[in-house]
């Protein structure tokens, strides 16, 4: 699993770097956001964790996808194929989920397949964004809840909606559940 670590450290030197580039300053960036000007100059620091929700309203502010944070630099040569034994685990702060990109490396992308882990008892934040989510459950029990509405699914099954609806997910067992998520667009 890629550390933790070096993970924020790239997110937070490309926030820093997006908003110099706009020349936006901290309490501009403080306005579009909501944060703080502490807090923000803790996340590009890189002295204080962030969540997943927290990077998505940096993102906007920004006018940058989110999936820009997690993309490593790219050459001129695509990569079409996601090499398992390449493959590399992470977790955002605050999640108990662990994620694994599958998606090849090319301009345009508008797909974003993933391997998702949900360790045991896991309660995900309610959220939306714009787009549509597919999960289909590998292994364990899923329960998807959209809006008022839950959804239980297990090994198998699978789940396809716009993600314009609040939406969350939760693993009921003692056990991790395993699935492959596709978002569109790329979020990640």
């Amino acid at each position: 699993m890629v550390g933790m670590e070096s993970i924020l450290k790239g997110i937070c030197e490309k926030i820093r770097m997006l908003r110099t580039q706009q020349d936006m300053t901290l309490k501009e960036m403080s306005k579009r956001t909501g944060f703080s000007i502490s807090f923000l100059s803790q996340v590009e620091n890189g002295t204080s964790s962030l969540a997943i929700t927290s990077l998505h309203k940096i993102a906007e502010a920004l006018n940058a996808p989110i999936a820009y944070f997690f993309e490593e630099q790219m050459n001129d040569n695509f990569n079409f194929v996601n090499a398992r034994s390449e493959r590399n685990f992470f977790r955002i702060e605050h999640s108990n989920m662990v994620y694994a990109r599958l998606a090849g490396s090319f301009t345009g992308r508008t797909l974003e397949p993933m391997y998702v882990t949900l360790e045991p008892k896991v309660v995900q934040a309610t959220y939306n964004h714009e787009g549509e989510e597919f999960h289909y459950i590998l292994q364990g029990e899923v329960v998807v809840k959209i809006n008022d509405k839950e959804y239980n699914l297990s090994a198998g099954d699978s789940i396809h909606f716009p993600s314009t609806l609040d939406h969350s997910m939760r693993n009921p067992r003692d056990e991790a559940a395993h699935l492959i998520s596709v978002l569109a667009p790329v979020i990640f």
